[in-house]
């Protein structure tokens, strides 16, 4: 049996809480019908990219290929900067259904490359461009181009041009269940030497704003600088600490921090009821705002700023750690880093070689396991609780009347706060009954195909068909919502460190 075999088992026996963490950051909340507290109902216009910087999310949280619990209390992803682009990399931006001509529709290169079923290890590529992100120009061409015309894609604008973008790998590995090592490797793939903001993330979703919320803590979760890493606590997931630090010589990071807070200000709605706000590391980074971000070093959302300048060619590295208070392994900060993340990786490698069927090619080896990579890390936090979106919150702005009859008022009775399989977590990051039926598919067929014991789905590759859990599955299946290629639509090459990357056609 293989070392995630046994952690699958574990899993299934309640012994330990391996899917406790996981992926499970949404790549989209903004633009989406729980966030829709207008009297339009035009969720895409009522949430949008622009505010999702600004607005504390009611429901949920995104991030650039993050983690979070399985509540969503705590989460992690980075955040980046080229020095060129009009806001900071925070979430993937798209188009919305009214705003392209093939409806809406996701404009950035990722790729999701590996996962174990524990999420014991996983592995995820973004491609930033150096030059400034064309979100005004992206937008106009595809209204411009109509619904019968092409559609237009990030490489079809030359925003790849002579390889000038950055490789963004992010790999996380888990020492136990809740002591979770994060590697992210920066690599310039242009011909010159390139800057780059860099900022590791942490932050506390906001159940404290609400008024009327269940969640709503006894006393308000916090983050601080304490010595060289962060402390982080929270009433009901407990106390964590945060440690980060670059391979790289004379590079240390300015911790900054604010709170999760909407920032009414510049929404044009009431005054901030503190000066520190969601959007501060923008404000602070490229606009200069000193007095954004807290002094104090304490809030609901922090980070560690690194500036790095890479050369062509090569990369920079930075770890991060983060653990429980009570589940440190007995080993202090950053040690022992990489050879626990190695030890991970040859699991991985073993629990596939295991599972994936024999006799294939290896190209078929490896299209099948980077499907289970895309199917595993697009899993969701999804939190809606219908009769409390109806009648609306006391800090807020109450919904209108309208609601009351209008989109799933007679759903009052649906209670969601699970981890879900999505579709896709940019494109369709909602509930959907059918497809999280389909999803459940391979996982099911997989377990059909290696074991004749077909009563007991313990031990599945998805960790989720055990009978005994009443909660809805949490892990499934849904395609990416980009191919793993590497090629852009144009056929320009766009080349990556990861030697078992699928070279597939255009996506």
């Amino acid at each position: 049996m293989t070392q995630e075999s046994i952690r699958l088992t574990e899993e299934a026996s309640r012994a330990k809480d391996w899917k406790r963490w996981g992926p499970y950051l949404s790549e989209r909340q903004w633009g989406t019908v729980r966030e829709d507290y207008s009297d339009h109902g035009n969720a895409w216009a009522a949430f949008s990219h622009d505010q999702a910087r600004r607005r504390a999310y009611r429901w949920g949280e995104d991030g650039l290929q993050g983690w979070c619990d399985r509540g969503c209390r705590l989460c992690f992803a980075p955040a980046l900067w080229n020095g060129n682009d009009s806001i900071l990399k925070e979430r993937l931006f798209g188009l919305g259904g009214n705003e392209g001509n093939h409806g809406e529709d996701v404009k950035e290169c990722y790729y999701y490359l590996d996962s174990t079923p524990t999420h014991s290890y996983t592995k995820a590529l973004y491609k930033y461009p150096q030059a400034k992100y064309p979100y005004t120009e992206i937008r106009l061409e595809n209204e411009r181009l109509g619904r019968l015309g092409p559609e237009l894609e990030l490489a079809d604008m030359g925003i790849f041009g002579d390889d000038r973008y950055f490789d963004i790998l992010q790999e996380t590995a888990k020492r136990s269940p809740q002591d979770i090592l994060w590697r992210i490797t920066v690599t310039n793939r242009g011909p010159d030497a390139a800057p780059i903001h860099i900022l590791p993330t942490v932050w506390l979703r906001n159940t404290w704003s609400w008024g009327i919320d269940p969640e709503a803590p006894l006393e308000k979760p916090n983050i601080r600088l304490d010595g060289d890493s962060l402390f982080i606590e929270h009433g009901t997931l407990g106390t964590f600490r945060f440690h980060t630090e670059p391979i790289v010589a004379h590079s240390k990071p300015d911790w900054l921090f604010t709170e999760n807070d909407t920032n009414h200000e510049t929404l044009g709605e009431t005054k901030n009821a503190s000066p520190f706000t969601k959007d501060a590391f923008h404000r602070h980074i490229i606009h200069a705002e000193n007095d954004a971000v807290n002094p104090e070093l304490t809030g609901t959302k922090a980070a560690a700023h690194f500036i790095l300048n890479i050369p062509a060619g090569e990369s920079a590295t930075i770890r991060c750690r983060l653990h429980h208070i009570d589940e440190d392994n007995g080993i202090q900060g950053l040690s022992e880093f990489s050879e626990t993340l190695d030890e991970r990786i040859r699991e991985a490698d073993e629990f596939y070689a295991d599972t994936i069927p024999k006799g294939i090619s290896d190209e078929e080896t490896l299209i099948c396991r980077q499907g289970y990579a895309g199917l595993l890390w697009t899993k969701q936090f999804f939190h809606y609780v219908v009769d409390t979106w109806l009648d609306g919150d006391k800090e807020i702005p109450h919904p209108p009347n309208n609601r009351l009859t209008g989109r799933n008022h007679d759903w009052p009775h649906f209670h969601a706060k699970d981890i879900l399989s999505m579709p896709d977590k940019w494109e369709y990051p909602w509930f959907a009954a059918w497809d999280t039926a389909f999803h459940m598919l391979p996982f099911c067929a997989n377990r059909l195909r290696s074991s004749p014991n077909t009563s007991s789905y313990s031990s599945c590759v998805s960790g989720t068909c055990t009978p005994t859990d009443n909660s809805p599955p949490t892990s499934g299946i849904s395609p990416t919502s980009t191919h793993p290629s590497t090629h852009g639509p144009s056929g320009a090459s766009i080349k990556s460190p990861i030697k078992k990357e699928i070279a597939t056609s255009s996506s």
